[in-house]
């Protein structure tokens, strides 16, 4: 089924009015004061909003709010030139020669299928043979959600961030812009060609795992994320599983460890990606190991 047609099905299926998402989200306490943490899914659709009352209760209890990157940070429109210029081939050939036959081919015959939807993001075919394959990975991950309907701007991020703007609390992220376009540039080559195979695969799939994943998401249901793509990259895509999940998720942990050991009583409420939360590799576990109090908040879990 081709992605377009994935969409209208989507659409007409949703197209009645939904419960609010059940929240990925999780209260951690010391003595003093808590962090929220909310499992984000980075492009939405309208339809995912309102958010649940469990969300509007952290976000009204949390003085601060703290994102993988800087709300100012992602909205800029500076971000994506950078990360555009960062990804230019440096060695001026076509990224085809890196790739080999079997990935190449793979490339050209999503290019084929996706050519339109490509263009609607300012990019075409030819254009992605002069960038490095992280970049090329997340440019297939994006333009096949987009298609399906997903955006950038309704994304839980971009919406958590609207709201502390409004509510003028203190907004901070765990990665600068510029840490996280270097951490991507300075993936070693394995890692990038399983960033960008995985990316194909999944388009190849079809809308179906996608959207499956984001009515995994919606149901706040960790075992099946867990069981599908967390365990599919982990063992299908290992170095890029440990360098974009298990490597940054240990990076950020003094920093919300920090948060917890504050003298101060101010509660953060805390927005990263669902994968980043879950399992043994996830935030939520390393915080219970180190002795925190760990609660999950969901009112629809314990529903009648």
């Amino acid at each position: 089924m081709q992605a377009g047609s994935g969409a209208a099905a989507h659409s007409a299926a949703t197209a009645g009015e939904k419960e609010p998402p059940v929240p990925l989200l999780w209260k951690v306490s010391d003595e003093d004061n808590s962090l929220y943490l909310l499992g984000s899914f980075h492009l939405l659709l309208p339809d995912d909003y309102p958010l649940s009352r469990d969300v509007d209760l952290a976000f009204a209890d949390a003085e601060k709010l703290v994102f993988e990157m800087a709300p100012e940070e992602l909205a800029s429109p500076q971000l994506g030139l950078q990360m555009a210029q960062a990804a230019m081939r440096a060695d001026g050939g076509a990224l085809d020669a890196q790739l080999g036959p079997e990935l190449a081919a793979k490339l050209a015959d999503w290019g084929r299928d996706n050519a339109a939807q490509l263009a609607a993001t300012g990019m075409s075919v030819e254009l992605l043979q002069r960038f490095e394959p992280w970049f090329v990975g997340m440019m297939v991950t994006i333009t096949q959600m987009m298609d399906l309907g997903f955006t950038p701007a309704l994304g839980l991020d971009a919406h958590m961030g609207g709201l502390a703007q409004a509510a003028q609390k203190p907004t901070a992220g765990l990665e600068t812009g510029t840490q996280q376009i270097a951490f991507l540039d300075g993936m070693e080559a394995g890692e990038q060609m399983q960033m960008l195979e995985q990316a194909l695969d999944q388009a190849a799939a079809g809308a179906e795992p996608m959207l499956a994943l984001h009515a995994a998401w919606r149901a706040g249901d960790v075992e099946a994320i867990l069981e599908g793509t967390v365990a599919e990259m982990r063992r299908d895509f290992p170095a890029l599983y440990r360098a974009i999940n298990v490597e940054r998720n240990d990076a950020w942990l003094p920093e919300l460890e920090a948060r917890l050991r504050d003298d101060g009583t101010d509660d953060t409420l805390v927005v990263v990606g669902a994968m980043h939360l879950l399992g043994e590799d996830g935030l939520v576990e390393k915080l219970r190991a180190r002795g925190y109090e760990v609660e999950r908040v969901c009112s629809a879990c314990t529903a009648p």
